[in-house]
This record gives C-alpha cells, structure tokens and sequence, in this order.
C-alpha cells in the first residue's frame, strides 16, 4: 500500500544517519513505496479548523553530507494525509503541547504517530508513576522539607527536572555531598515545575536499558553504560551502547505497562529500565533504533511499519 506520510520533526539537515531513529524510519517508508513530506511543528497553521503545514516532498539515502533532498514548499492538508509522524525532539514545553493541540483536529482522518491526545498525556517522568511497584523510590514535589525528608530516608539520591531531557540538568547527591541547598535554588529559579526525586540505583554503573516497545510488545534493548565519573548514561554525553538481552523482570515491566501503550495509541514506545525499576517511559521521540540494530542485526523500523499498516488496514 502506498501510503502519504508527512513527517514533523527537527531541521532534516542537522540530523545524525548513524543514530538517528527518525531516519531509519523513514527510509523504511520510503522502501515500502510510502510518500514522504517534512516539515518542522512551527510550519503548522490551524485555520476555521482546517489544518496545514508548509512541507516539501523528501527522499532520503545513507549517504553522509546528501543524505536527504527536498522538493519545493507547498501547502499540505494534513487531514488528507495516511500517516503523520511526531518526531520532534523534546523538550515537552508548551510549543511541544500546542502542537498535539494542533494535531488533534486530524486525529480522526489520519494516524497520528504516536497519538497526540496520549502523548501530551504522558509527560515521561509522571507516565511512570502510573503503573504502582515499577519504579524507584520517587518524590515529585516543590517542597523543600519534603525533598530533605526523602533524602535523609535514602542518603544517596537523584534531582532532575520534571521535564528535562537527554541528561540535561541530572544531579547525583550523595549522603555526604552539601550541595542540596544550592541546587534546590538553582532549580527553583530555572523551573516553575516540581523537582523529581529519586533513590540512587548502584546498578546504574552496569547500564541503564533502553528498550523499544513496538504496539505493546519488547522489540530489542540496548544496554547504554556511563562513562567512569558519569552518573548519565545517555549516549550523547559519553555513554557507551552495549549489546544486551531482556531479563525476566523486564520482561514483566513490559507486560505490565504493554496494554496501556497499545489502548492509549503510544504505537512506537521506549522505556528505560535501572537495574529492577523502571524510570522513564519515553513516548515523545524515542530514539535507539539503530544501536539496537547494530548490535543485534535486528530491523525495528520493520516492525513499526508494519505495525503502523496493520491499524491503517483495520480501520478501512
């Protein structure tokens, strides 16, 4: 089946071939015979309810440095489209929240991938706290006294903003270190949000797992191991991919949360797992496609295109 599928993510030009997840998805549609348009979430317009985006037709290789070409700009109805992709990166902050508003008044013509509606409902670091015994020890909150309570339970622990992002603004804390104070206050002034707070997992030393749940069901993992003296292991601050197997714990965190994704339209899901707890689940643009590829000979983005087809076909 051709299909017409318009792609909203980040500038196509800056993108990584190597480790770009988008990518791989797209060239897989295009294989497939699928129609590519891109166009970036600010080349949306909303009018009398009739939404457009100023896109160009795309055709892409794995070629470095003309990996992609673009057509000439026009105005493409998006209700009149098979499938659009949400591929943009996070931050999840209010233009990322307007444009599932925007994308919603299609949600009904086209498949939206993932499901806007589910995705401004599952901010990662709140989604997790649905699903009771998954997770570490955690606190969300605001309150100062709350936040050296939890830590003088736990001693050793983790701050992060609520809606942060590959790493970015994660702090280890441990029971001697007297930085609290300062970093609470460094917090308050960048973040109108609560704080989230965690117990540390030493487990973290071995690697934190990213696996990617396709309609539901674990389709790889890659084991991601910091760098000696990092407490991230996101692979863009040094983090190294390593290849890797579900345990059965894992395999019982994807169950549990599994029916929820697949009910709610989350069709293309990456959960990070410490040791036993879940932590994260990633539903905005989750990326490890290819490390997971790579390490495994595996072809996710076969699995996502046919997951994709199959609920185009049975809404016909």
């Amino acid at each position: 089946m051709g299909l017409s599928v318009a792609i909203q993510m980040d500038p196509i030009e800056g993108i990584n071939i190597d480790a770009d997840s988008t990518f791989v998805l797209a060239l897989e549609a295009q294989r497939r015979g699928h129609r590519l348009y891109h166009y970036l979430p600010r080349h949306l317009s909303l009018r009398d309810g009739r939404l457009t985006a100023q896109a160009r037709r795309l055709e892409l290789r794995r070629e470095k440095g003309r990996h992609f070409t673009v057509g000439a700009v026009e105005t493409l109805e998006l209700h009149a489209m098979d499938v659009i992709l949400m591929r943009q990166d996070p931050p999840f902050d209010m233009a990322y929240i307007t444009a599932t508003h925007l994308l919603e008044h299609v949600r009904g013509d086209v498949l939206v991938v993932n499901d806007p509606v589910s995705v401004r409902n599952a901010p990662e670091k709140l989604f997790a706290t649905h699903f009771p015994g998954l997770m570490p020890p955690t606190l969300i909150t605001s309150d100062r006294d709350a936040i050296i309570a939890f830590r003088r339970e736990h001693g050793d622990i983790i701050l992060k903003p609520l809606f942060g992002n590959g790493g970015a603004g994660v702090f280890r804390l441990t029971p001697a270190d007297e930085n609290l104070n300062a970093l609470l206050e460094l917090f308050t002034q960048l973040y109108r949000e609560p704080i989230i707070v965690q117990r540390y997992l030493p487990e973290i030393r071995r690697g934190d797992k990213r696996i990617i749940l396709v309609e539901g069901e674990p389709a790889g993992a890659v084991l991601r191991v910091p760098a000696v003296g990092e407490a991230r292991a996101n692979l863009h601050v040094g983090g190294q991919a390593v290849k890797t197997t579900l345990t059965d714990r894992e395999r019982e965190i994807c169950a549990a949360i599994g029916p929820t994704l697949r009910e709610q339209g989350l069709l293309f899901v990456g959960i990070d797992v410490i040791g036993d707890f879940l932590t994260e689940i990633n539903v905005t643009s989750p990326t490890g496609i290819q490390e997971i590829n790579r390490l495994d000979g595996a072809t996710i983005e076969n699995r996502v295109w046919d997951a994709i087809e199959a609920r185009i076909a049975a809404a016909k």
